[in-house]
């Protein structure tokens, strides 16, 4: 009777799952099963991953670099350049998981800010434009920063990211000086531990005066013959600061000499500069108006560190947004961006009780510029800058009118008048965003006593969306039932499909990798057409409808 071929059939769905999986698992699964006459249509299943309780690590605990790195290298986020020739400073490879985070990162971006606006269309300029380009913004004269050569070791250090302390007791006796490379942790931590090392090994008694941490790129010439090299400990090791053009400078054509040298641009904003007339004509904008561009940037960075938050190699989303003058219309523009700039970096995920600002002090300010705040980020190895919003005036137009012979100026017929329009530059970093977003997603928890480490990356942004299972290699007819929602779900999403091991190792391997949904189609998807749908970050599994399936998915990682 049929009555008996569902029971049999019911029994064998027990025993095959039993089978594969973990003797744990097994009393959930029975109870899971137990539930089946309560109705399929979105039911929630009590499995054993949701029965078994999960236990959060503290939100607050941040990854270690070396957690991140091994993590980037072993789920292939990111490998070392060159890495068969022993690597290459300050370059990095994006591996299968991390072209897809990268790529997702950016197309988020262009969505919400060219997509999503009537205001802002697209460039792509190219990477190697005229010399005259960057003589007139003035990068040719002035993209440097102040180097340090120890005159023993040969090394060479940023003159502003090596600080030093003199180390004096209260009665006015020195001990001498500290130099260090800006450290990982709090400074005045890492100094005050190091001049406690030092009047121990002095055996002074009496108390410290309080450290005064500088930059050596601030020290006057006496003092910094005092200063000793962190490469040897020796005072007046290190050579007076100098600048060091940042740019990379190439050959373009057969014949070589100065009239030939071309530059890999160290920014995209120029490009967006020189084409400010041609993309206004054409797209008949009217200010205020925005011009956005992603691409590659080149800096030769004098000491490339901390993984890929400061290389040589790096990728930029930038806009330029061009507003009428006038020190009433800028302050309000420079706000709104700020605040449009958080909201999205909120809304891919990253987490915002790491997130903070910064407001650059006038005398810190590039000429130019009225006013630049940073969205910070606590790293691991600190609290550093995320994305600038700046509002740079009229500078680089400017600049580029006088350099050129060009006009680009706008003729505002609301206003009935001709000027040059000035700018807010929101701009941000796709390689620290990522960096960022990997330690945002990093989390660790316990799922039935097992420890786990999971990506929680938000689905707009995960790498692979889904991954489909089929619960047995071995039974044709499943795995061509699986093969039919892999292949449909293709079509929108980048999916991962996994045959291989025990369906909890297929579960954890997704976790790492960041995936925010499973589907396993297993017995009963032959017989009612539905699936089982887990969630990465919960673990609870939901029952549906493959036709509910696409709709259901839409809704998590498009939002509609």
């Amino acid at each position: 009777p049929m009555s008996s071929c569902r029971a049999m059939r019911g029994s064998a769905v027990v025993a095959v799952a039993m089978a594969f999986l973990p003797t744990a698992h097994v009393g959930a699964f029975m109870a899971r099963h137990a539930l089946r006459g309560l109705g399929r249509n979105a039911r929630t299943l009590a499995t054993a991953e949701t029965e078994a309780a999960v236990v959060e690590a503290p939100a607050a605990v941040l990854p270690s670099m070396e957690e991140l790195v091994s993590l980037c290298k072993r789920r292939g986020f990111i490998f070392p350049s060159s890495e068969i020739y022993n690597g290459f400073n300050g370059f990095y490879d994006y591996g299968p998981l991390g072209v897809e985070l990268k790529q997702n990162i950016k197309q988020s971006w262009w969505r919400h800010f060219v997509h999503g606006r009537e205001d802002i269309t697209g460039l792509d300029s190219s990477i190697i434009c005229s010399p005259s380009v960057w003589e007139a913004s003035g990068h040719v004269a002035g993209f440097s920063d102040p180097m340090v050569d120890c005159k023993v070791s040969k090394l060479r250090y940023r003159a502003d990211q090596l600080l030093y302390a003199k180390v004096e007791l209260e009665d006015g006796e020195v001990l001498g000086y500290l130099c260090m490379q800006e450290p990982d942790q709090e400074p005045a931590d890492v100094f005050l531990k190091a001049a406690k090392k030092m009047k121990k090994k002095a055996a002074k008694q009496g108390n410290l005066k309080p450290l005064e941490i500088k930059e050596v790129a601030e020290a006057p010439e006496d003092e910094l013959e005092l200063i000793p090299s962190p490469a040897t400990g020796n005072p007046g090791d290190l050579t007076p600061p100098r600048d060091f053009n940042l740019m990379f400078s190439t050959q373009v054509g057969a014949l070589e000499g100065s009239s030939s040298t071309a530059y890999l641009r160290p920014e995209t904003a120029q490009g967006i500069f020189v084409n400010f007339k041609n993309v206004r004509e054409v797209a008949r904008a009217k200010v205020p108006f925005g011009i956005a561009q992603v691409g590659k940037a080149f800096r030769n960075e004098i000491t490339p560190r901390n993984f890929i938050f400061r290389s040589r190699e790096f990728e930029q989303m930038e806009i330029e947004y061009f507003i009428q003058p006038g020190d009433e219309v800028w302050p309000t523009a420079h706000k709104e961006w700020l605040e449009n700039m958080e909201a999205w970096l909120k809304s891919i995920g990253l987490r915002e009780d790491l997130m903070g600002t910064e407001v650059h002090a006038k005398d810190k300010l590039a000429h130019y510029a009225r006013a630049c705040t940073d969205v910070t980020f606590k790293f691991p190895f600190g609290e550093q800058e995320l994305l600038g919003v700046a509002a740079r005036g009229d500078y680089d137009l400017q600049q580029h009118q006088e350099s050129s012979g060009k006009g680009l100026e706008y003729f505002d017929e609301a206003e009935k008048v001709k000027y040059l329009p000035h700018v807010i530059e929101p701009s941000c970093g796709v390689d620290r965003l990522f960096l960022a977003l990997m330690v945002s997603a990093f989390a660790e928890d316990e799922v039935g006593g097992e420890k786990r480490t999971l990506l929680k990356f938000h689905p707009s942004v995960a790498p692979i969306k889904v991954a489909v299972f089929p619960l047995v290699k071995n039974k044709p007819e499943l795995v061509e039932k699986a093969r039919g929602v892999f292949q449909k779900l293709q079509r929108r999403y980048n999916v991962v499909w996994d045959v291989s091991g025990a369906i909890g190792r297929r579960y954890r391997r997704m976790d790492e990798a960041g995936t925010p949904y499973c589907v396993t189609v297993d017995f009963d998807t032959l017989e009612d057409d539905s699936v089982t749908v887990r969630d990465r970050d919960s673990t609870e599994q939901v029952r549906m409808p493959i036709t509910e399936l696409y709709s259901f998915l839409g809704e998590k990682i498009d939002g509609f």
